[in-house]
């Protein structure tokens, strides 16, 4: 058997996490980028799939595969196939994890009344709690992880869309997103500062139904000495911290900023250091809370 890697413009991507966390989705999301999709591929079977990828004429340079636990005891070996790919073959495809909190998820399946794959004569909770532990490992490698738990469906396409389609082989790639704390923490992110100490917009009436992406809103923020202070003493941080990130071989940075509703200077700040780290790297921007 031909054991020769792919060509190096081959991009694979595994989708993984939480059952209810968006794979449908997301699958969909990288058929719509022209990727050659693959759903519910056992675990086993992906160092064949390599293989006959290898020898096949059709050289297909983007494949997303789906695995997860509904092929229950089938999941187990993926890690250890990974390696496997990584030590014979040179090949590390990146993971993409979905992830929700447990009430999102338990919300989602009292929706569509179907049953985990774990839990099918339980109770949703049990079946997640299982999940989780299965899936710790695996989460530990994934290279994106997105929380969908405030997430709407078209809101995740543009998420991946962001991600896979700004550079996909760029080793490295800079999320800054916003968020409001009201709405809760994001669960995916790397760096997350807290802005709440700034002169807050919320309290201009005119300003009040704007965000930090109009003007009038980011001028208000950025004109105070003490939001000064701050994106001086973070541009150094960055400038110190990015470059020894990627020394790392770290291929995801997420950075969040959050102010209490996600409106305004947290939306402020994140359009700011967007655009400034495009010079260090590939950038996406995100507001989450963004009404």
């Amino acid at each position: 058997m031909n054991l020769e890697t792919p060509q190096p413009q081959t991009d694979i991507v595994i989708i993984t996490g939480m059952s209810g966390a968006g794979k449908s989705v997301a699958i969909q999301s990288f058929e719509d980028m022209g990727y050659y999709c693959i759903d519910n591929l056992p675990p086993d079977l992906l160092a064949t799939f390599v293989d006959l990828l290898v020898d096949s004429d059709k050289q297909l340079q983007k494949i997303a595969l789906v695995m997860d636990v509904r092929g229950g005891e089938v999941f187990g070996p993926i890690s250890e196939t990974l390696n496997q790919l990584q030590e014979s073959r040179n090949i590390s495809p990146r993971i993409l994890f979905l992830e929700a909190d447990n009430q999102t998820l338990v919300s989602r399946y009292k929706e569509s009344r179907r049953s985990h794959p774990l839990a099918k004569l339980g109770l949703p909770l049990e079946g997640i709690n299982k999940e989780r532990l299965m899936l710790e490992e695996l989460k530990g490698r994934a290279q994106h992880i997105i929380d969908t738990s405030n997430l709407k469906p078209k809101q995740l396409r543009e998420e991946i869309e962001n991600i896979f389609s700004t550079d996909l082989h760029s080793p490295f790639i800079i999320n800054v997103m916003s968020f409001g704390f009201k709405h809760g923490m994001p669960i995916d992110a790397d760096l997350v500062f807290d802005v709440r100490f700034l002169p807050n917009p919320f309290y201009i009436e005119e300003l009040r139904p704007m965000s930090g992406r109009d003007h009038e809103v980011s001028s208000y923020v950025m004109k105070w000495s003490e939001t000064k202070k701050l994106v001086e003493k973070l541009t150094d941080l960055f400038e110190f911290m990015i470059p020894h990130y990627k020394r790392e071989g770290k291929s995801q940075l997420v950075i969040a900023f959050g102010c209490t509703g996600g409106q305004h200077r947290s939306v402020t700040l994140a359009e700011y250091f967007g655009d400034y780290l495009k010079k260090e790297a590939p950038t996406v921007i995100r507001h989450r809370d963004v009404k």
